[in-house]
C-alpha cells in the first residue's frame, strides 16, 4: 500500500473511532474516508495576506499606516534560525518528517478526544494549523469564517485532506514560511515580523532566545497571553515562553543550562506601538485625502469594488508628495492663531505650480472624534482641508478669490490694465446674466454694495478694480466678459463645489458664492503661478506593491489659459500685496494673490503664490458659518470686530509661506506683455485718483495734530491755518517750537510729516507707494501707527463689508 494509501487508512480508522459514539457502523465509515483521503482535492486557495500600506512623505519617512491586520510578509530567509525551531519545537516537533498530518499527535489527541466525550486536545500538525488560517483568511462570509472554525469532525478531516494537499504542492520550508506569516501571535500582531516589532521592537532576524521562545508561546493562546492587556496575561506568557524553552531543550535545539538561563530572565517586553489609521497619523488629514483617493480615483482599480479590496489587502508602500518642511510651517502658521479649542476654525492647502503635488494640508482642530462624540471640541472628522470626495465637508464660500477668475476672462479678452469704467453706488443685476445654457440668471431682488456697505461708485480701472476688490466693478465686469466665459475659465483651472454639486452659475459668481476647499483653491491659482499650467491635485508620487515593482503616478496636467495671460493675470496680482487689500504684508520675494471676505462674514479667504508654492487659508465657524458669523468674536485669544481675508487668513498665509520657502530660492514671475496688456483708459480715474489723494493728506493731518495736540506739543503759533493743501497754506510765523514747520516733505524727528508720503505707505487711490518692507514697522510707544516711518496707516473697515 502506498504511503498515501497508509495514512488514508489510519485517518478512515480514526475518525471512524472518534465518531463512533453517535455513528454505527464504524467499519463503513473507516472505508469511506479511507476512500476520501486518497482522492485528495486542490491545496486551498490563497488570498493574498492582509498587509500594513505605510504613507512616506516626499522624503521617504513614514507618516502614517493603515491595514486590517497588522502584519509584514517577509520569506523565511529573514526570520532568525532560532525562531524557526522554536516554533516547530512547541507546534510540530515531528514537522520536517511526516507528510502533513502528525499519527502520534492525532492518536495522542484521540485518546485525550475519546475519554472527554468530545474534541478537547488538539492534534493538529503545523501544516493543518495553515490550512485551518488560510480558510479563516480567505472567507468572504461570516458563514465561511465561522465553518473554518468550528469545532467538529467534519471541519477536522476537510483541514487534514487539504494539509495533505498542501504537503504536495510546498516544500517544508515554503510551508513554514507561510505558517510564520500567518499565525496570529497576539496584541494586534499577525505574523513573526509584526510580532517581534510589536512585542520587542525589534525584527524577526534579530530575535533572540527568549525572545524567539516568548513568541512560539504566545501562538497556542495569544489573546490570554496577550503582554498589552495587563500582569496576568504576562505571567501567562512567561510560562509558555519557559515551556518552549524546555521543549528545546528535550529536543535538544538548545543546550540546557541555554535554556535554563533563558528561564531565569525576565519577558523583556518592550511594546512598540503600532498606530493604525489616518486618526493616528502625524499628518491625519493629509493620509484621509490619500486614502480616499485610493478608494475614489479609477487609475488605481477599475471598480470601487476591486479599489477596495487593493487597500483591505494592503501591503503597499506609497510615497507622496507631502513636504515635511511646508507641512510644519503650515501648522505652526495656523496654531499661532487659531485655537483647536475655537469653533472657528482655519485650514491651509499648500500646492506645488506645474506639478499640483500636495505639499502640505493642516487644520487648527486635531483629527478625530470627540470625547463622549461630541460636535464640538478640539477634535472633527472632517478633513477640513478637502472636499467631499477627500473627507470633507460642504466647504466655505470662496469669497472674492473668485475674481481672479473674471480677471484672467477679462484679459483673454483683450482688456487692459488700466481700462475701467464708472460703477455706481448700488447695482442690482436684473439683466445681462446668462449661465453656459443660455438661461437668463438675473436677480433682480439683489442689491450689490461695495466692500464700504452703503458707501458711493466712482471709476475704477481692471488694476484698480482688483486691488480694491470693489465688488461692483467686478459684478459689471463679469457682465461684459459673460458670465458663462467666467464660469468657463474657473471650470478649466479645476474649480468644482466641495460638495459634488454642479457650480451655482449666477451673478454673484465673481464674488465666490459657491463653497470650495482649499486644496482645490490653492491648485487653481498654482495654475496661475504655472504661467496657466493646471495640474489635478495630486498626493500619491508613486505605489511599490507587495512584490516591490513600484508603479509612478504622474502629473495630469492641462494648459488652461495662454501663458501671456496668465502672466498679465500674475501682475494685476502682485498688486495686492503693495497696492491692495494686502499692503504691508509680503514675504520678501514676487508674490501674487487674493482676498476673500464673504457678505456677512460668514467665511474669509487668503489663496496666493509664488512661481515655486501656491497656498490657499480659510476661516469658518465649524457650527456653520451662516449662523455663526465672523463679527465680534474671539479666535486664538484675539478678538475680531469682523474677520476679513487680509486680517486673518492672509496673516496665516504670510508666515507659512515665509517658513515654507525660506531655504528655496526665490524666483520671479515672467513680465507681462505690456504691448498686450499695458495702458487703457477708465474715464475720470485719473481725476477721482488724485482728489482721493488730497483727501488721504488731510486726513493724515488731521490724525498726527490731534496726536501731537494729545501729547501738550505746540505746533505753530497760535492761530495758524495748518488744515491746508501743502503749497497753498501755510504758518505766518517762523517761529520755532522745536518742531519744523508743516512742509511738502520736511522731516519731523520721530514722526511723519503731515503731507508727506510715508515711507512703504500707499496713498489711497494712486496705486502708488514707497519702498516697502515686507511687513509694517510696529509703532513705538505712545506713537499712533501712522506717524511711524515705514508704518501704513491702519485701514478702517466699516460694517457690512464684502467680498474683500
Amino acid at each position: 500500500m502506498s504511503a498515501l494509501g497508509l495514512v488514508g487508512a489510519l485517518c478512515g480508522v480514526l475518525a471512524a473511532s472518534m465518531a463512533a459514539p453517535v455513528v454505527s457502523g464504524a467499519g463503513l465509515a473507516a472505508k469511506n474516508v479511507a476512500h476520501t483521503f486518497s482522492q485528495l482535492p486542490p491545496a486551498p486557495r490563497e488570498e493574498p495576506l492582509s498587509e500594513v500600506t505605510r504613507l512616506l512623505d516626499r522624503n521617504g519617512k513614514p507618516f502614517a499606516q493603515f491595514y486590517q491586520a497588522n502584519r509584514r510578509a517577509i520569506p523565511l530567509t529573514r526570520v532568525a534560525p532560532v525562531m524557526r525551531q522554536a516554533i516547530v519545537a512547541i507546534e510540530d516537533a515531528r514537522f520536517y518528517e511526516h507528510g502533513g498530518m502528525d499519527v502520534r499527535g492525532t492518536l495522542r489527541a484521540l485518546l485525550t478526544n475519546t475519554s472527554a466525550g468530545g474534541i478537547r486536545q488538539g492534534g493538529s500538525s503545523l501544516t493543518q494549523q495553515l490550512v485551518k488560517n488560510i480558510l479563516v483568511e480567505s472567507a468572504r462570509t461570516e458563514a465561511e469564517r465561522d465553518r473554518a472554525r468550528a469545532p467538529n469532525l467534519a471541519r477536522k478531516i476537510t483541514e487534514l485532506r487539504l494539509a495533505l494537499a498542501m504537503e504536495k504542492k510546498y516544500s517544508k520550508d515554503e510551508i513554514l514560511e507561510r505558517y510564520l506569516n500567518i499565525a496570529y501571535f497576539g496584541a494586534g500582531a499577525h505574523g513573526v515580523e509584526a510580532a517581534a516589532r510589536r512585542f520587542f521592537s525589534t525584527t524577526a532576524a534579530d530575535l533572540t532566545l527568549p525572545q524567539a521562545a516568548t513568541l512560539a508561546g504566545a501562538v497556542r493562546m495569544p489573546y490570554s497571553t496577550d503582554p498589552s492587556i495587563g500582569p496576568a496575561q504576562r505571567a501567562r506568557l512567561k510560562e509558555r515562553r519557559d515551556l518552549v524553552l524546555d521543549r528545546m531543550a528535550e529536543l535538544r535545539l538548545v543546550d540546557a543550562r541555554e535554556a535554563a538561563a533563558a528561564k531565569r530572565s525576565p519577558l523583556g517586553i518592550q511594546l512598540r506601538p503600532e498606530p493604525g489609521g489616518c486618526a493616528q497619523s502625524r499628518y491625519p488629514y493629509y493620509c484621509v485625502y490619500v486614502q480616499r483617493e485610493l478608494l475614489t480615483n479609477e487609475a488605481f482599480g477599475a471598480t470601487a469594488r476591486e479599489r477596495r479590496a487593493r487597500l483591505a489587502t494592503g501591503g503597499l508602500v506609497i510615497k507622496t508628495a507631502l513636504d515635511p518642511v511646508a507641512q510644519r510651517a503650515a501648522e505652526r502658521a495656523i496654531r499661532a492663531r487659531v485655537d483647536a479649542r475655537d469653533t472657528q476654525v482655519a485650514a491651509e492647502a499648500m500646492v506645488e505650480p506645474g506639478t499640483g503635488r500636495i505639499r502640505a494640508m493642516a487644520a487648527s482642530k486635531d483629527f478625530g472624534r470627540n470625547p463622549g462624540d461630541r460636535k464640538n471640541g478640539t477634535r472633527t472628522t472632517f478633513n477640513l482641508v478637502a472636499d467631499m470626495a477627500h473627507g470633507g465637508g460642504m466647504g466655505l464660500q470662496a469669497g472674492s478669490t473668485f475674481k481672479a477668475f473674471t480677471l484672467a476672462t477679462a484679459l483673454q479678452q483683450g482688456w487692459r490694465f488700466d481700462q475701467g469704467f464708472q460703477t455706481p453706488g448700488v447695482l442690482v443685476p436684473s439683466q445681462g446674466y446668462r449661465d453656459c445654457r443660455g438661461r437668463a440668471v438675473n436677480a433682480p431682488s439683489v442689491r450689490v454694495h461695495n466692500a464700504s456697505g452703503e458707501g458711493e461708485g466712482g471709476p475704477y480701472s481692471l488694476s484698480t478694480g482688483t486691488w480694491k476688490s470693489v465688488n461692483i466693478f467686478y459684478m459689471m465686469l463679469e457682465r461684459k466678459v459673460g458670465l458663462c466665459n467666467v464660469v468657463r475659465t474657473a471650470r478649466s483651472l479645476g474649480i468644482a463645489r466641495a460638495d459634488g454639486r454642479p457650480l451655482r452659475e449666477v451673478p454673484t459668481f465673481t464674488l465666490g458664492v459657491n463653497e470650495m476647499d482649499p486644496v482645490t483653491v490653492a491648485a487653481a491659482f498654482a495654475g496661475f503661478a504655472a504661467r496657466g499650467r493646471y495640474c489635478r491635485p495630486l498626493a500619491i508620487v508613486d505605489i511599490t506593491g507587495r512584490d516591490g515593482r513600484t508603479a509612478h503616478v504622474r502629473p495630469t496636467c492641462q494648459q488652461a489659459l495662454d501663458r501671456k495671460v496668465a502672466d498679465a493675470v500674475n501682475h494685476v496680482l502682485q498688486g495686492v500685496f503693495d497696492k491692495g487689500t494686502m499692503t504691508g504684508q509680503g514675504i520678501g520675494r514676487p508674490a501674487a494673490g487674493k482676498t476673500g471676505t464673504n457678505n456677512g462674514y460668514t467665511s474669509a479667504w487668503f489663496a496666493g503664490y509664488t512661481p515655486e508654492l501656491a497656498a490657499a487659508v480659510s476661516v469658518g465657524d465649524i457650527r456653520g458659518s451662516y449662523r455663526y458669523p465672523l463679527r465680534g468674536v474671539q479666535i486664538g485669544g484675539e478678538y475680531y470686530g469682523s474677520v476679513q481675508g487680509a486680517s486673518l487668513p492672509g496673516p496665516i498665509w504670510v508666515d507659512s509661506m515665509e517658513a515654507a520657502l525660506r531655504d528655496v530660492p526665490a524666483g520671479d514671475f515672467h513680465p507681462a506683455d505690456m504691448s498686450r496688456f499695458g495702458g487703457g483708459f477708465t474715464p475720470g480715474l485719473k481725476e477721482a485718483e488724485e482728489a482721493e489723494q488730497i483727501r488721504a493728506m488731510l486726513r493724515r493731518q488731521r490724525q498726527w495734530l490731534r496726536w501731537a495736540r494729545r501729547h501738550g506739543h505746540q505746533l505753530w503759533p497760535p492761530g495758524a491755518d495748518v488744515l491746508g493743501t501743502p503749497g497753498d497754506r501755510r504758518p505766518r510765523s517762523s517761529g520755532r517750537t522745536g518742531v519744523a514747520p508743516m512742509g511738502q516733505g520736511t522731516a519731523v524727528p520721530g514722526a511723519a510729516v503731515p503731507g508727506a508720503v510715508v515711507p512703504g505707505a500707499v496713498v489711497p487711490g494712486t496705486g502708488a507707494a514707497g519702498a516697502a518692507a515686507p511687513r509694517a514697522a510696529a509703532p513705538r510707544a505712545g506713537v499712533p501707527r501712522a506717524a511711524v516711518p515705514g508704518a501704513a496707516l491702519p485701514r478702517a473697515v466699516p460694517p457690512g463689508t464684502t467680498g474683500r
